[in-house]
């Protein structure tokens, strides 16, 4: 007994008192959800929940608003301590490395909503614990979803120690008229434009997007490059 009373207690007592009024908590709602926005009715399970953490995470961070529904509906929740003891348990022992979040219980009046704010790794990407083996999730407009492959390799590369270079050359040239012509392109598309395998298509795009030149976004489970907004 005293092992689960230790078990429990290292996941709660985490919540602190939102500043927040119910009028900004509403406000807050009425933006609706988005790439950093995310309403839960509660928290089904940690492996669950950790899937919205890491993409989170994984992009530029959000907030978590558990006790309303998908509609806005504040509903509130029946018992925080259960919820902040599975939300604190998907960051630390679901998500890999671990993620720091703080909590914050907005009241409402009868129900509190619990406020959860997940920052952007320093370090990415994370991954989720799963069945099989870990994934990587990222936030697409108001959905967590699995990451690429190459989508990973741009995590990874974006947040390590060496520096990213590329050289213009006869493929980049052709990207680049292709770009200009049609907006965006994909791995496939690219390796068939310029006659090479696609894991070194995938190779030539992940270090454009490494060096800032182009951007990626996910679209219906497919990979699109497109040029960085910062170059065009």
């Amino acid at each position: 007994m005293e092992d689960e009373f230790e078990f429990y207690m290292q996941y709660s007592d985490t919540v602190k008192v939102s500043e927040l009024t119910r009028t900004d908590l509403k406000n807050l709602i009425q933006t609706g959800e988005s790439r950093f926005l995310e309403f839960k009715h509660s928290v089904a399970s940690p492996e669950k929940i950790a899937r919205e953490m890491a993409a989170f995470a994984n992009t530029k961070g959000g907030t978590l608003l558990i006790g309303v529904e998908d509609n806005g509906e504040i509903i509130g929740v029946e018992s925080y301590q259960e919820e902040e003891f599975w939300l604190n348990q998907a960051a630390r022992e679901e998500c890999i490395p671990e993620i720091k979040v703080t909590m914050e219980l907005v009241n409402t009046g009868e129900r509190d909503v619990l406020m959860v704010k997940v920052p952007e790794a320093k370090e990415k990407p994370i991954y989720v614990k799963g069945k099989k083996y870990r994934q990587v999730y990222v936030r697409v407009d108001d959905e967590s979803v699995v990451a690429s492959d190459e989508y990973i390799e741009v995590l990874k590369q974006n947040y390590s120690d060496e520096g990213v270079t590329f050289e213009y050359g006869e493929n980049e040239q052709q990207l680049f008229r292709f770009l200009n012509e049609y907006g965006d392109i994909t791995v496939e598309r690219f390796s068939l434009l310029i006659g090479v395998t696609t894991y070194r298509a995938a190779k030539i795009l992940v270090n454009l997007v490494s060096a800032g030149v182009l951007d990626l976004f996910e679209k219906e489970g497919v990979t699109h490059y497109t040029f960085s907004k910062k170059t065009s």
